[in-house]
């Protein structure tokens, strides 16, 4: 898989840059740039020097969706019975991951370009971008499990709107919906993305980010709370024994920066009952 071809991959400081590297094609998203995206988001998440992974183009646009130029979805026939799509792929991938993914966009990010983000925890904007659910537009229909993440996001009604009509609209209307967490200048996009990398790098646990991030994601569509209050008990009832917890106070009181020592690997509770899935 490495080197990759549509997206690069580095790691500077605790922090992975996944970058989608087609700035000819704006950000065209290709179902090889699917599998080099989940490679990198695997080899992030599996990698303990790696805290958080930043997601952004090297364009003027994040993505403009998925390129049909090359008949990428054109299988000659019925396609194979386990196929999944390409945009699928990756939100389902960045939804598993343990550690914290953060979005810059800039530019357009449309249809599978943009579907490919709601999975990440942050989306950060620039002030040029625009935003579309563009399907409906183009006889298509939603990819990405978009229809399973983006309600969740900004609510049923405002996700009808947006994907029944296909319109693009721009970052004012994204804030406003919780689509994104922040607007900012196309130039500082970017660094106000690394800025929070770094905060969350070097004050947040890292087991305590990965239970806390897949509890959200995995028991917020519990029935009741009584299940989801089972687990915290049982996370809760561990913390006297948990090395994190002990230097999470200490370092507090103490009032210096606090260094976490248990791993993501080794170390997450094996009770959790999304571990194998």
């Amino acid at each position: 898989m490495t080197p990759y071809a549509e997206i690069t991959y580095e790691v500077t400081g605790r922090i992975a840059t996944v970058t989608v590297n087609r700035p000819q094609a704006r950000g065209g998203y290709t179902v090889r740039m699917a599998d080099e995206l989940n490679h990198a988001m695997d080899t992030a998440d599996r990698d303990e020097d790696v805290r958080v992974v930043v997601l952004t183009g090297s364009g003027k646009d994040f993505s403009v969706g998925a390129d049909l130029s090359a008949g990428g979805f054109d299988f000659g026939g019925e396609p194979p019975e386990d196929w999944q799509e390409p945009a699928g792929r990756c939100s389902k991938r960045i939804f598993t991951m343990n550690k914290p993914v953060i979005a810059a966009l800039r530019g357009a990010s449309v249809g599978g370009g943009l579907t490919i983000t709601l999975s990440c925890d942050y989306r950060l904007a620039s002030e040029d971008s625009k935003f579309g659910f563009v399907f409906t537009r183009r006889g298509m229909y939603p990819e990405g499990a978009s229809a399973w993440f983006l309600p969740r996001l900004v609510g049923m009604g405002t996700a009808m709107d947006w994907m029944i009509s296909g319109r693009v609209f721009g970052p004012e209307e994204a804030l406003r919906a919780g689509l994104v967490h922040s607007v900012h200048a196309p130039e500082a996009v970017l660094d106000k993305a690394y800025e929070l990398a770094r905060d969350l790098a070097a004050n947040t646990a890292p087991v305590s980010v990965a239970v806390t991030r897949q509890l959200l994601y995995r028991m917020a569509s519990a029935p009741s709370p009584f299940e989801v209050h089972e687990l915290d008990s049982k996370l809760t009832a561990g913390l006297p024994t948990t090395p994190d917890t002990a230097e999470g106070v200490l370092s507090f009181l103490q009032k210096r920066p606090p260094e976490f020592t248990m791993r993501v690997d080794t170390d997450l509770p094996p009770y959790l009952p999304w571990l194998g899935r």
